[in-house]
């Protein structure tokens, strides 16, 4: 499913994805978020006006986009595809929200009062970088605010059957703690969301089932029996505790 254009994923998957989360907390999120969980970690961290964002892999920035509708802070959205970000801009329309491509890390110049990762750091290999950049462009006292999936480096089997299998480094709790604190950062908040996480893989397995001809004839078959493999495997792993997801707020000291 690695392409740069989003569009046909966005127009593809709508239907399903409007149908998978209760009301009110699809907000174009691509990721097992649900709008009230999103407005709470960003609460958590003190996201609110004159504030300024940093959101590293944004996407379409359907959480970005609430997130400052509601809050009312300066936000940056970062991601490395090109039509992600168009189509933010677009969407995005008169929100105080700024976009720019980039590959992260390294972080651009400048001190942000929190910085986000939503649903993407498992796609780091080397998480101890990607904080030591985080602490960097966060002022004293700043936040960093990130979701995480967590359990132990999965197997070469385990590899085998997931798409894009090297965008999947899984991470401990406790070795996650040890990097934040060699980064400067200490965790002010957590909460774990393995149960909702699950139910909301597994909702959009359903959905992606149901739909899969119309799915199909937009984003290619290819691609939509990548798309079904990889919600199987979340689903399972969530649901047996293979992987555990959390909400972390963490500080700079």
């Amino acid at each position: 499913m690695r392409q740069d254009q989003r569009a046909p994923f966005l127009a593809g998957l709508q239907r399903a994805r409007e149908a998978a989360y209760p009301a009110g907390e699809y907000v174009g999120q691509e990721s097992f978020m649900r709008a009230a969980e999103i407005l709470h970690l960003a609460r958590r961290a003190g996201i609110g006006p004159g504030v300024s964002v940093l959101d590293l892999c944004c996407g379409v920035a359907g959480p970005g986009r609430l997130i400052a509708a509601e809050l009312g802070c300066h936000y940056l959205g970062l991601d490395s595809s090109a039509s992600a970000v168009e189509i933010a801009r677009g969407l995005a329309g008169d929100l105080p929200c700024g976009f720019e491509r980039a590959e992260v890390p390294p972080l651009p110049d400048g001190r942000f009062d929190v910085v986000l990762l939503l649903e993407t750091m498992l796609a780091f290999p080397d998480k101890g970088a990607l904080l030591a950049d985080v602490a960097s462009v966060l002022e004293p006292g700043g936040r960093f605010a990130f979701t995480l999936e967590e359990g132990p480096p999965l197997t070469p089997d385990e590899r085998v059957p997931m798409p894009d299998a090297d965008t999947v480094w899984l991470i401990e709790l406790a070795e996650m703690a040890v990097l934040l604190r060699e980064a400067g950062l200490t965790v002010t908040w957590q909460e774990e969301w393995s149960a909702v996480h699950h139910a909301t893989a597994t909702s959009l397995l359903r959905e992606f089932r149901a739909g899969t001809s119309d799915i199909a004839r937009q984003i290619g078959p290819p691609a939509l029996t990548e798309l079904i493999a990889a919600h199987e495997l979340w689903s399972d792993w969530l649901g047996r505790g293979r992987v555990r997801k959390f909400a972390l707020v963490a500080e700079k000291r």
